[in-house]
């Protein structure tokens, strides 16, 4: 970890053939993250533009684009947990993360018959399954944790969606024969982007939403008690704004948590963060600034709808570019 005294995890955003080998490595071996997550933008960034698959995509050729990028994704993540396995044997986390199909997102039977044979197919303990926070990514979520797989709830937006994976996570745990480790992955950083320009028009303090919604979700998380589940704080990476680039990862510093940022946000984070906790965050605070929203007129729980279905649909055509390249 690399906060011990605050059980606070780093983890890599990011997965590359070239970078397991080297960057991932190099920033294990200094301590600094103990973890890495992996989605379809981040796999279509790095078998579109990397030279490093170009020779296992002439071996693969005359298969179909799906079996392709399974076996680009696969080969990355064994790679990745082999790595990282040194820190899981320690019980320091050293997980690796792999989505399942976004075009399976409203398909429960489907979406655990993936995870199921991706986790198998892999064959490494420390790879969690990730699943949309879907009303059929939690009865899958149920089930996979049920089968002692462990999985990593994606796009977070709202209490109610992070709240609905801690009851898929004990549901799972109760049936299950050994407890495994969950995380919830809040997405940060996607809310303020939403939300500042009309914020900013009402005399709102923009570049706050996402920090206080993300430290809700984390109060309502420890709150509900799971054995071994945690609060991910993801899209934590800084776009534009003057904020400075390690501004999520400092404010959503606290116990239990983890943080996956991209690299230069880790980097940041590590020369010049501020590694004070921040969390929790006063409950008064957060409900005045959520108040102002709803007088200023603005329906959170719209915006957090939005923000899924944007995430989906950023994750599908990510997904497909990678099929039609490959094809």
């Amino acid at each position: 970890m690399y906060l011990p005294e605050l059980k606070f995890s780093l983890w890599a955003d990011f997965i590359e053939r070239e970078f397991i080998e080297t960057g991932l490595k190099q920033l294990i071996d200094k301590g600094i993250v103990n973890g890495a997550t992996s989605n379809p933008a981040i796999f279509k960034n790095a078998i579109l533009t990397s030279a490093a698959y170009q020779l296992q995509l002439e071996e693969l050729r005359g298969h179909e684009p799906k079996k392709k990028y399974e076996a680009l994704a696969i080969y990355d993540i064994r790679k990745a947990a082999d790595v990282l396995y040194p820190l899981y044997e320690k019980a320091d986390d050293g997980y690796v993360s792999i989505e399942v199909d976004p075009f399976l997102c409203d398909d429960a039977v489907g979406t655990l018959e993936e995870g199921r044979r991706l986790y198998r197919t892999i064959g490494r303990p420390n790879v969690m399954i990730k699943v949309p926070a879907t009303e059929a990514g939690f009865q899958a979520m149920e089930m996979l944790v049920g089968e002692g797989i462990p999985v990593n709830a994606t796009l977070v937006f709202s209490k109610a969606q992070a709240l609905a994976c801690t009851e898929a996570f004990a549901r799972g745990s109760k049936c299950g024969a050994q407890t495994v480790d969950t995380v919830i992955s809040v997405f940060v950083s996607r809310l303020d982007r939403a939300l500042d320009a009309r914020l900013e028009a009402k005399g709102i303090q923009p570049a706050l939403s996402g920090i206080y919604n993300a430290a809700d979700i984390y109060a309502a998380v420890e709150a509900a008690g799971v054995p071994r589940c945690r609060t991910l704080f993801a899209s934590t990476g800084v776009k534009g704004g003057g904020l400075r680039p390690s501004y999520y990862v400092d404010g959503l510093l606290g116990y239990n948590t983890v943080n996956t940022a991209p690299v230069a946000t880790i980097e940041a984070f590590v020369n010049e963060g501020d590694t004070l906790p921040k969390l929790p965050i006063e409950t008064e605070k957060i409900a005045r600034h959520f108040s102002r929203i709803a007088e200023a007129g603005i329906d959170i729980d719209s915006v957090f709808t939005q923000l899924m279905a944007e995430g989906l649909d950023a994750f599908k055509s990510a997904f497909a570019e990678i099929l039609a390249e490959v094809e």
